[in-house]
């Protein structure tokens, strides 16, 4: 009787612990004598929340780094947002844990660097995962999807992406500013 309370107990721990020890990055083996856990090293997650300089994202992050380095510009989509005269100012939300803010970000920062247009100022605002960020510059603007580039002019939102584009990100901010 003694032992079949022990081995309720212990498996009731074990029960009452298993979600825990998954949930923190930790799995199970069968060996001979029993169930053990066995945790691995845990990703380090960086989150950014707040404004966000592109220069940190891509040479801080390896997330951002690769597709920075190795996207190609599609230059001749460039013209219209080359030759934008009106004052325009673009919001990025996104979360530097987000794998689609980790491919399209890197692209917009270089698309945004060949163009190099003194008439349009673009912010980064980082998020964290419940989509906020403690200054609440985020939530100035209504998004649900990360990463979203919101298009203003005269304080006015004339466009925006949600979370990839429909043709391409120079395409699709082209035909914004048309």
């Amino acid at each position: 009787m003694h032992n079949n309370i022990k081995a309720l107990l212990a498996t009731t721990a074990l029960f009452f612990t298993a979600p825990l020890l998954a949930d923190s990055g930790c799995g199970f083996e069968s060996k001979s004598g029993g169930v053990f856990a066995t945790c691995s090293e845990e990703k380090q997650e960086v989150i950014l929340t707040g404004i966000v300089e592109a220069q940190r994202l891509v040479t801080e992050l390896p997330e951002f780094t690769e597709g920075y380095k190795t996207y190609e510009v599609d230059t001749p989509a460039l013209g219209p947002i080359k030759a934008e005269t009106e004052a325009t100012e673009i919001v990025v939300i996104i979360g530097t844990w987000c794998p689609d803010c980790h491919r399209e970000t890197p692209r917009f920062i270089r698309i945004m660097e060949e163009v190099g247009n003194p008439n349009i100022k673009v912010t980064y605002i980082g998020v964290d995962r419940a989509k906020a960020d403690p200054e609440g510059l985020a939530a100035k603007y209504e998004f649900k999807r990360i990463p979203t580039f919101i298009v203003l002019q005269k304080g006015e939102e004339i466009g925006r992406i949600v979370e990839r584009p429909t043709e391409s990100l120079e395409k699709d901010l082209a035909n914004i500013l048309k």
